[in-house]
């Protein structure tokens, strides 16, 4: 009997980390995604504040900052990693092994073609981000040294990058599961042996650096295990120009990303003060670190979809697009209003109370990152369609309206974070509507229906936030101690979770979702156990 019990229960295992259809990988990418994500997420919690105590305000704001100032010249690269992914995503079919060498051998001489601009930009950076910041006299060159740094680790990111997209490309990203989550908490490891060592900004940047080289060797040993037809082969100059002709519109599209992930540190740091970064940041850190899980889930899945697209499947390929939009709301709004319950008291045992910014300031955070999630999401779907043009073109004029917002509320009008957040609200609309639109035509699903569909999870989400913000404020106006230690917290993020997600799943969608939802949860979960397929 207890053999028996062991042999289903290896065989359950086993079922579970097999791949042997298009649903299995797909979840097998998020849940590897997922896992690495979750790495990330429990070492910034641990070595944030090592950092904030180790780097103080300033240093702290100005890491984040030249974070955000060098990933402006990430385009520079010329993005031809993200051409390779999506290329080989939507031929995943395709066994023509030494054309996809080929696309190798391009990806590999695009980004050489782009090193000397991306070099050019960067010691521009490196040496006038000071006078930009108002940087001190006597913190000029360890500013310098941290931005030149975190530059050539740039560099050797786009080049690391080539044999993880191809193994993603190859809908194959679930094969690194759990040892690139380990490199992820070696990565903690670095950073805080530099600040133990007492090498302050720029130590941080070299271990950045250092674990950049690590996971480079790491992704080529795995691509070579598991897509045996991985290599280079030299390209027709016709095939170079066509993949330099789409990694355009994909360095288009990372510059945009840039601009709307970064903007809002540097507009704060620049407008209003270094140090009111530190607080945006750390109040920002949970919405965005546990609801982007979300977005990195999903594109984990997107490889899947994508040979669904690349196989002409436009009507299965608009009902996956609509479960993963559905499942994605549901978490973000979940979660969502649980952390906008709960994130003054996790900031309070965290860093100190200090540091939190407001209810308001909060909630709009939330949104801000809820929005930019969904938007992701059919940013995705419209890549692997390789029709990028219109989608550039729209993220283009979105960003300029958001930064352009950004500036006259903080600039202007002095609203300091609030201003940022209602200027990123505000210039994202028109991917709100443009990205749903454009993604519609193409799967033959219009925007009205996609618009009528959407009210009432819409009208859910803002209830529950707005409940959420008002409960905190009410605990904040009548001091109230809920929680006094970290049990208590669990404990309440725990209970607030089931609720919220219950609401959240029997208001907000219908009952097709719903089913929709439960379907694909006993699909994956029939598999694990039977292995019948």
């Amino acid at each position: 009997m207890a053999t028996s019990r062991i042999a289903l229960s290896f065989r359950t295992i086993t079922n579970i980390f097999s791949d042997e259809n298009l649903t299995k990988k797909a979840y097998l990418n998020a849940f590897a995604s997922g896992l690495d994500y979750g790495a990330r997420l429990v070492v910034g919690f641990i070595i944030t504040p090592f950092l904030v105590a180790g780097l103080g305000d300033y240093y702290f704001g100005m890491w984040q900052i030249l974070n955000r100032l060098v990933g402006y010249i990430s385009p520079a690269s010329g993005r031809p990693t993200q051409a390779l992914k999506f290329t080989l995503a939507n031929q995943q079919t395709s066994i023509d092994y030494d054309q996809k060498r080929r696309h190798v051998g391009s990806t590999i001489i695009v980004s050489a073609l782009f090193l000397p601009i991306m070099a050019v930009l960067g010691g521009l950076l490196s040496w006038f981000v000071p006078y930009w910041l108002n940087t001190p006299d006597a913190f000029v060159w360890r500013v310098r040294w941290t931005a030149g740094i975190l530059v050539a680790n740039l560099a050797m990111s786009t080049l690391a990058a080539v044999p993880q997209s191809a193994l993603e490309g190859e809908n194959l990203g679930y094969k690194r599961m759990g040892a690139s989550a380990l490199l992820v908490i070696l990565g903690g490891g670095f950073t805080w042996l530099v600040l133990y060592l007492d090498w302050s900004i720029i130590g941080v940047a070299i271990a950045s650096l250092a674990i950049t080289l690590v996971t480079g060797v790491f992704w080529l040993l795995v691509v070579r295990t598991y897509a045996s037809w991985f290599g280079v082969l030299k390209p027709s100059s016709s095939e170079v120009r066509q993949f330099l002709g789409l990694s355009w519109w994909f360095l288009g599209w990372n510059l945009i990303m840039t601009l709307m992930i970064a903007s809002d540190v540097v507009v704060l740091g620049i407008i209003n003060s270094v140090e009111s970064v530190t607080a945006y940041t750390i109040t920002k850190y949970v919405p965005e670190t546990v609801i982007s899980l979300v977005a990195i889930m999903a594109f984990g899945i997107a490889p899947g979809l994508g040979g669904i697209i690349g196989s002409g499947e436009l009507k299965k390929a608009a009902s996956v697009r609509g479960e993963i939009m559905s499942l994605t709301w549901l978490i973000v709004t979940f979660l969502g209003s649980t952390i906008l319950l709960w994130n003054r008291a996790f900031i309070g045992l965290w860093v100190g109370a200090k540091q939190y910014v407001g209810s308001l300031p909060d909630l709009l955070i939330i949104l801000v990152v809820a929005q930019f999630v969904l938007i992701r999401n059919d940013g995705n779907v419209i890549d692997l369609t390789l029709r990028l043009r219109r989608k550039v073109l729209t993220g283009g004029l979105s960003v300029v309206l958001s930064i352009l917002f950004a500036v006259i509320l903080v600039g202007y009008f002095r609203l300091g974070i609030v201003g940022v957040s209602l200027g990123l609200i505000f210039g994202r609309l028109i991917l709100s509507f443009g990205y749903p639109w454009q993604v519609g035509r193409y799967l033959g699903v219009s925007l009205t229906s996609q618009l009528r569909s959407s009210l009432r999870p819409v009208c859910t989400t803002l209830f529950l936030f707005l409940l959420a913000a008002g409960l905190d404020s009410m605990m904040l106006t009548k001091n109230w101690v809920v929680v006094k230690g970290w049990i208590d917290l669990v404990l309440s993020v725990g209970i607030t979770t089931i609720l919220m997600l219950l609401f959240a799943f029997f208001i907000g969608l219908t009952a097709d979702q719903r089913r929709r939802i439960i379907v694909r949860v006993q699909v994956v979960l029939a598999a694990a156990s039977s292995g019948n397929r």
